[in-house]
């Protein structure tokens, strides 16, 4: 039986030497897959994030020497490692399209599953929860690598989308302490000079597209403290690095910026009550510092103004099951979810995401000694 595994962009950037961690296998690198790689070198990425893209172009380069990477070559462990180009001529599975690179690399990994050889064991190696589930929806076996998702019921299925690239731990923390020293010496410069916007270009330098728009709202909430676009930038901006600090697992960092988000949160949400998107990112932020019951109230209210709002009726689900192991309750809103999205094409993969979290749920019921009905309910 040979045994092939297929690697996905996130799996190489969390861990560079992924493709020797397979022994006596065939390593499958889609060629899309390089593609995302290269891009790296010229985006503006974190630096740790293009160190392990150039080290993993640079192993790439050295086997290469050995033979061609599309026909294939040798592994130290006693298999071997090729490249799979994508094949545009083949017909694609159902749901899946040619038109972005997750869908190319699936579509890459479906061609070499449905082509493999009788008894062959393939198995696609993804970080990237859109892209296990679509795999699983096509029957492609698919696995984790490392700790890339973390263990635990739904532990990474709470509302925007999923982080492609795992965050180093330690890196956030670092770039916040630049952020924040950089805007102490902006607002001491505008304290001593009385003019907005004279931050020296070096200083600007040293953060990113989003920390300069971020800087950007600071000033203007320093002459109005109720702007409310840039009141919801500032959530917004805090919710985002909570977001990549909780899938690097950085507990440090994620307990730093989450209170600074809830706080932007209260004050936009003060001028602007209606914006259901905006509490519904203030309850999970509220579910990420442990405030359950606070979390519950705030998508109550979400679910008030708007019972169908699918974001808040599947967040809604997470937090009865992860805070509360109510799993009756979390039951009845995936279900909901299924209902509002089983015939939305653009809603797909939280249908997808639904229909896993409600049999996990099942299961965490069973567990639990409180085996759940298909409605939802506890027998």
């Amino acid at each position: 039986m040979n045994k092939v595994v297929i690697l996905d962009t996130n799996v190489l950037l969390a861990d560079p030497n992924s493709v020797l961690s397979f022994p006596r296998a065939t390593v499958v690198i889609p060629e899309t897959v390089l593609g995302e790689l290269d891009k790296l070198k010229t985006a503006r990425v974190d630096p740790d994030l293009r160190f392990r893209g150039r080290e993993i172009s640079r192993t790439l380069f050295e086997l290469s020497e050995d033979g061609s990477l599309v026909d294939g070559v040798e592994l130290p462990d006693g298999g071997s490692l090729r490249v799979a180009p994508f094949d545009s001529d083949l017909p694609l599975p159902s749901g899946v399209s040619a038109r972005n690179a997750d869908d190319r690399i699936l579509a890459t990994a479906y061609q070499i599953w449905h082509g493999a050889a009788e008894g062959d064991e393939v198995t696609l190696v993804t970080n990237d929860l859109n892209m296990l589930l679509k795999a699983q929806t096509l029957g492609i076996p698919v696995a984790r690598h490392g700790d890339g998702v973390e263990g635990g019921f739904a532990r990474r299925y709470i509302l925007r989308p999923v982080q492609r690239y795992k965050v180093p731990i330690g890196i956030l923390a670092v770039a916040l302490a630049v952020f924040v020293a950089v805007i102490g010496i902006a607002l001491y410069t505008q304290q001593r000079t009385n003019v907005a916007g004279t931050l020296p270009s070096e200083f600007k330098a040293l953060l990113d597209a989003g920390q300069l728009k971020a800087l950007d709202a600071l000033t203007t909430l320093q002459t109005n403290p109720k702007d409310p676009e840039a009141l919801l930038l500032m959530a917004n901006y805090y919710f985002d690095k909570s977001e990549q600090a909780r899938a690097a697992g950085d507990q440090g960092t994620l307990f730093q910026v989450g209170p600074q988000g809830i706080r932007y949160f209260n004050r936009y949400l003060t001028i602007s009550p209606r914006d259901t998107e905006a509490r519904s990112d203030l309850a999970t932020l509220l579910f990420y510092s442990g405030q359950t019951d606070k979390a519950i109230q705030e998508v109550g209210r979400v679910l008030s103004a708007d019972p169908n709002h699918v974001n808040g009726n599947f967040n809604l689900g997470l937090f009865y099951a992860q805070g509360r192991q109510d799993y009756a309750a979390a039951a009845k809103q995936f279900e909901k979810v299924i209902a509002l999205t089983e015939n939305d094409s653009a809603q797909h993969s939280t249908y997808q995401a639904a229909v896993l979290l409600l049999e996990q749920a099942k299961k965490a019921a069973a567990d639990a000694g409180r085996p759940l009905e298909t409605t939802g309910t506890a027998q």
